[in-house]
Order: C-alpha cells, then structure tokens, then sequence
C-alpha cells in the first residue's frame, strides 16, 4: 500500500476554526437554498471536503477506475452518508492504492426548514430526534469484513445542521415522503474515530444500561428496531459486545472494552436466567 500526494494530514481532533472556514467557502460558492432548484452537490459534502482538504485540486480526483472525493498526505478521503453497501467496490479499489477515511456525518441537532411549491421556506423548528454517533452502526455493517482491512478507518461526526425539505409529499401537508432539497451544517460538535472493528465499542452511548436490548439500542442511537438488529449482528462479529442472556423474550447484550480500557464498560457477567 502506497501513500498518494496530497496535501492536508488527518485532523484528530475538532478543528473549530477550520470547520468555520469550510462553511465560509462552501455558502459563499452557494446561496442558501430559496426555491426548488437543481439538486446538484450538497452543501454538507462540499463543506466535509473542504474541511479534510482545504486546497479544491485535491477534491474529485480519479484514483484508479473511481474518483476519490479528497486526496491527502495520508490518504484517501470518501464522504457518505448513506447506503455504504455500494461504497464497498470503491473501497477494495482505494485500499489496494492507499488508506481510506470514510466519513459519515450525523445531525446531531436538526433545524429543519420546509420549503412550499411557490419556494418560500418556513421558520425553522428544532426537530426532536437526537441521534447520536452510534447511529452509524447500521451502516457499518454493511462494510463487513472491509472493516477488517489495514488503512481503513472511519470518522462520525456530530453536527448541527439546518435541513430544507419540499413540501412534495403525499400527507400531514406534503411532510411524509417528501424530497431533502440541502442540508446547511452550522456546528461541529464532535468527531469519533473508529480506526478497526475493537473501535465501534465507542459508537455505544454511556448512558446505555450495562446490558441492553437491540431496542435499546436503537432507541439510544437513533435506529430503527430492523435497522438496531443488523447493528446488534455486527457489533457481535465485530467483538464489541457479547450475548450475555434474556430478558423475557428479547436477548441482552453487554459491551466488551476495547483492549486497555477499564472501569463499566467492561463486559457484564453472563446471565443464565430470564427475568
């Protein structure tokens, strides 16, 4: 594995400044969204790239049969935010050239903004969904074994963000089934790091109790019950947790610490009875 030129290192740590001069570039290059326009490049992706690579002729460069979305001194860096079961050719294809950071952002804090036929946008509302990092556990599990391969690592971010929808959906005044026009990040709150499968103990919010069920979870993380059990399968290949009983007829799960970690997440002791 080679390292590609570039430009920017990984960041480790939340660049606040940074983060600010993104959105500075990427509003600046696109208006706030005032109407029903051409979709286009979001401006969450445009800002994500210029965070990790603030210099525009290291973003969309071909690497091989693909185009990466950014190129840096350490590697390649690929933002999704959905659907990672069609990034795992892109990612066979980077990991044989460089290591690869894939970026999932998650909208910790949501203003959303509802945008009539006519384009004139709503006040904004704060929605009461607070998903947290975990909830890129459903998408991760779709990388598998990828997750296995050196050079790659992924990093959740946690933001605040404004999102436009359309009013073009079939019910509760064309709210159900309608169309994300663009989502406007305002804050980065947080960056988690999973850097291999003994990562994603770190994705599992503190306040989850000792042992849990994959309900529990999702409604911790922000899954839906389908989505939680596909989490559940993977954090338990992955060894991040452990079946450790029941409780009536729902299985319980225990987190297993990653190797030098001490103190309640350790695993719980293995239940025999059902409460």
């Amino acid at each position: 594995m080679r390292t590609l030129p570039g430009c920017s290192a990984w960041l480790n740590k939340v660049d606040q400044a940074r983060f600010q001069e993104a959105c500075r570039k990427a509003l600046a290059q696109k208006p706030l969204p005032q109407g029903i326009g051409t979709l286009g490049e979001k401006t969450l992706h445009r800002v994500l790239k210029a965070y990790f690579q603030p210099d525009p002729s290291k973003c969309e460069v071909r690497v091989g049969p693909y185009v990466a979305d950014a190129l840096t001194e350490s590697g390649i860096v690929e933002i999704q935010t959905r659907s990672f079961y069609k990034l795992r050719p892109k990612l066979k294809a980077f990991l044989e050239q460089a290591p690869v950071t894939v970026v999932y952002p998650v909208p910790a804090i949501k203003w959303l903004i509802w945008i009539s036929e006519g384009g004139e946008p709503t006040p904004r509302r704060k929605s009461p969904a607070k998903p947290a990092a975990g909830q890129a556990l459903f998408e991760l599990s779709s990388l598998g074994e990828l997750l296995f391969q050196p050079g790659l690592q992924v990093c959740v971010l946690l933001l605040e963000v404004e999102e436009y929808r359309l009013l073009n959906g079939w019910g509760n005044g064309g709210k159900r089934g309608s169309t994300r026009f663009d989502r406007i990040p305002l804050a980065l709150l947080d960056e988690v790091w999973v850097r291999g499968p003994e990562d994603c103990s770190r994705l599992l919010p503190p306040e989850l109790p000792l042992c849990f069920t994959a309900k529990e979870l999702g409604k911790a993380v922000g899954l839906s019950s389908k989505k939680a059990s596909f989490a559940i399968r993977a954090l338990r290949a992955w060894g991040a947790i452990r079946q450790v009983g029941k409780r009536g007829g729902a299985y319980l799960y225990s987190r297993v610490s990653p190797p030098g970690s001490f103190g309640p997440q350790t695993a719980a002791p293995i239940l025999n009875k059902e409460k």
